[in-house]
C-alpha cells in the first residue's frame, strides 16, 4: 500500500510539476512581450511628448521674437524685456536668454544668472560654432536640445537666431552694419519634469496593468492547464501505474481528442494486447510446467531403471571376480590334491618322493592363503567401521605410513617423501583410517611404476574453507581417459597377473567419503597421476546409525 500511495503521489506530483512548469512559461512569455509592448509604448509616448514640448518651445521661442520685433526696431529694450520677463513667468518656462553676437548675456530671466559672458563652447552656442565657418541658418532639430540640469530634472534649450534684417540694418537706431547677418540668439530652457512624471505615472500604470493582465492569464491558463492537461495526465499516469502493478483489467479511460487523448488509448490497446499475451504465456507455462513434470517422472523412473541395471551389472562383475579370484587358487589346491593323492600309496609315502609331496604341500599352503587374503580384502571393503574420530597431527600418520612402506618402496624402487605444511592444524578424525588411506594411495602408485618412479605427499591447510588438503603425486604413467571414470569402482584395477583385488582406491573413497571428505583426481598419460584428499579440520555431526542391510558375515 506505502509503494502505491507513493506510485500516485509521484504521479500526481509529476502531472503538478507540467502544469506549474507550463503555466511559469506561458505567464513568463507573456509577460516579457507585455512588458515589451509596454516598454515601446512608453518610448513612443515619450518621443510624442517631447516632440510636442519642443513644437511648443519653437512656437513660444517665434513668439518672443515676433512680440519683441517691433520694440527693437525702435530700440525700446525696456518694452522688449518686460516681454519676456512676462513670458518666462508661464508654467514650464524655467528662463529666457538673449545673447549678441559675441556671447554677452544682454538679457536673462534669471534672478542671478550664472555668467555675463559666454563662449562659443557653450551649450547655446556650440549649435552654431561647431565648424571652422559659423552657421547662420539652422534647422529644426539642430535648434533644440534636452540635457540635465544641475537639479537633476531634464531641461529643454531652444536656440532661435536674431538675424540682421534690412529693416533693422535702415533703421535711424541700428547700430550694427547691414553686412552683418546675425545680431544674436535668443535662448528658450523650457522645464520636462511634468513630461517626466507623466512618463513615470505612464510606466507604472503599465507595469500594473502588466501585472493584472498576467495575474488573470495566470488564473486562466491554470484553470485550463488543469482542466485540459493535467486531469487526462494524472489519468494516464495512474493507469500506467496500475499496468506496471500488473493491473490489466482497469481500462485507460481518457475521453480526449487531443494528442493525450490518442496517447491514453494507445496505452489502452497495448493494455489489451498485454493481458492477452500474458494469458497465452500462463497458459503455455502451464503447459510445460506439465510437461516438466512428465519428463521428471520419466527421467527418475529411466534413473531407477539405470541404478537398478548398474547394480545388477556390478553385482554380476562383483560375482565374476570373485569367482574368478577364488577359482583359480581353488583348482591349484584341487589339481595339487590330485596329485598329491597319485604320490600317497597304502604304506605311506613311497621312498624318495617326500620332497616332492612336501612341495606340493606348501603350494596348497599358499594357495589356500591366498583365498584367506580375498576374502579378508571383500571382508575388508564391505564392512568398513565407522570412523573414531580424534584431533590427530596428519604429518605424524604420514611419515609413520612412510615408515611402515619404506621396505616395500625400496624394493620397487620408489622414492617416497613428505613436504609438510608448518602451519597445518591437527585434524578430527580416525588416523587408523588415514593410515590406510596413504597406504592404498602410496602402494598403488609404486605399483604403477614398474620401473621405478618418486611419491610426494604434500599437506596445506585451506583457512578459507576450514579443511586441510593432502595431495598424492606420481610421475608414472598415468590414467587414461577411459580408465578415470572407473578407477573408484570395486573390483576395477587394470594391474597384471592378479596383483590387485581392485578395492583398494574404493576403501579410499569410502574412509574420505565418511570423513565428509572430498577426493579429487588428475592425470596425464605419460605425465603422472595427482590424488588430493580434502578433509574437514572439525568433524561434521552426523545421524544416527541405521542397522546393516543383511547382519550376516
Amino acid at each position: 500500500m506505502g509503494a502505491e500511495t507513493r506510485a500516485e503521489s509521484d504521479a500526481t506530483g509529476g502531472s503538478r510539476r507540467i502544469a506549474t512548469r507550463l503555466i511559469i512559461a506561458l505567464v513568463a512569455l507573456m509577460s516579457v512581450v507585455q512588458l515589451g509592448f509596454g516598454w515601446i509604448n512608453a518610448l513612443m509616448v515619450e518621443r510624442e511628448l517631447i516632440d510636442r514640448v519642443v513644437d511648443g518651445g519653437v512656437q513660444l521661442s517665434r513668439s518672443i521674437t515676433s512680440a519683441t520685433w517691433h520694440a527693437m526696431l525702435a530700440d525700446r529694450r525696456g518694452d522688449a524685456y518686460s516681454v519676456m520677463d512676462r513670458i518666462g513667468e508661464r508654467n514650464g518656462v524655467e528662463r529666457i536668454r538673449l545673447f549678441d553676437n559675441t556671447g554677452r548675456v544682454a538679457f536673462t530671466t534669471e534672478a542671478a544668472p550664472e555668467s555675463k559672458q559666454v563662449g562659443p563652447d557653450a551649450a547655446p552656442c556650440t549649435v552654431c560654432h561647431d565648424l571652422a565657418a559659423p552657421r547662420t541658418r539652422l534647422d529644426e532639430p539642430r535648434r533644440t536640445r534636452v540635457y540635465v540640469g544641475t537639479d537633476g530634472h531634464r531641461k529643454l534649450g531652444v536656440v532661435t537666431a536674431v538675424h540682421n534684417e534690412p529693416a533693422c540694418s535702415t533703421a535711424a537706431c541700428h547700430a550694427h552694419p547691414g553686412g552683418r547677418s546675425v545680431l544674436g540668439i535668443l535662448d528658450v530652457t523650457m522645464n520636462l519634469s511634468a513630461v517626466d512624471d507623466e512618463l513615470d505615472d505612464l510606466r507604472r500604470r503599465t507595469i500594473l496593468m502588466t501585472v493584472v493582465e498576467m495575474s488573470i492569464l495566470g488564473g486562466a491558463v491554470l484553470l485550463l492547464t488543469g482542466v485540459l492537461v493535467g486531469r487526462p495526465i494524472r489519468r494516464l499516469v495512474k493507469a500506467t501505474r496500475s499496468i506496471e502493478r500488473m493491473d490489466l483489467d482497469t481500462p485507460v479511460a481518457i475521453e480526449d481528442r487531443t494528442e493525450l487523448g490518442a496517447l491514453g488509448r494507445s496505452f489502452d490497446r497495448m493494455r489489451i494486447h498485454l493481458r492477452f499475451a500474458l494469458k497465452e504465456l500462463d497458459q503455455e507455462r502451464s503447459g510445460l510446467e506439465a510437461k516438466v513434470e512428465e519428463r521428471t517422472r520419466q527421467l527418475k523412473d529411466a534413473q531407477v531403471r539405470l541404478v537398478r541395471s548398474d547394480r545388477l551389472a556390478s553385482l554380476g562383475r562383483l560375482s565374476g571376480t570373485v569367482a574368478h579370484e577364488i577359482n583359480n587358487p581353488i583348482s591349484a589346491v584341487l589339481n595339487l590334491s590330485t596329485l598329491m593323492e597319485r604320490i600317497l600309496k597304502d604304506d605311506g609315502i613311497p621312498k624318495g618322493r617326500e620332497a616332492e609331496f612336501r612341495g606340493y604341500l606348501v603350494q596348497v599352503s599358499s594357495e589356500t592363503a591366498r583365498v584367506g587374503r580375498i576374502v579378508s580384502e571383500l571382508l575388508a571393503f564391505s564392512r568398513r567401521p565407522s570412523p573414531q574420530r580424534a584431533p590427530s597431527d596428519l604429518h605424524a600418520v604420514i611419515e609413520r605410513t612412510l615408515s611402515i612402506l619404506r621396505h616395500k618402496l625400496e624394493m620397487s624402487r620408489v622414492e617416497a617423501r613428505l613436504v609438510a605444511a608448518p602451519d597445518l592444524p591437527l585434524v578430527e578424525c580416525d588416523p587408523s583410517q588415514m593410515e590406510q588411506v596413504v597406504i592404498n594411495l602410496v602402494v598403488n602408485a609404486a605399483e604403477a611404476m614398474s620401473a621405478g618412479g618418486h611419491v610426494v605427499v604434500r599437506t596445506r591447510a585451506i583457512p578459507r574453507d576450514d579443511t586441510v588438503e593432502i595431495s598424492v603425486v606420481d610421475d608414472g604413467p598415468g590414467i587414461s581417459e577411459a580408465n578415470m571414470q572407473r578407477i573408484f569402482e570395486p573390483f576395477f584395477s587394470t594391474k597384471e597377473g592378479g596383483k590387485s583385488l581392485g578395492v583398494g582406491l574404493a576403501v579410499v573413497y569410502g574412509i574420505v567419503d565418511a570423513h565428509h571428505g572430498r577426493v579429487d583426481v588428475e592425470s596425464e598419460v605419460g605425465r603422472g597421476t595427482t590424488f588430493r584428499i580434502t578433509l574437514p579440520v572439525r568433524a561434521v555431526a552426523e545421524p544416527a546409525p541405521s542397522a546393516p542391510a543383511g547382519g550376516g558375515e
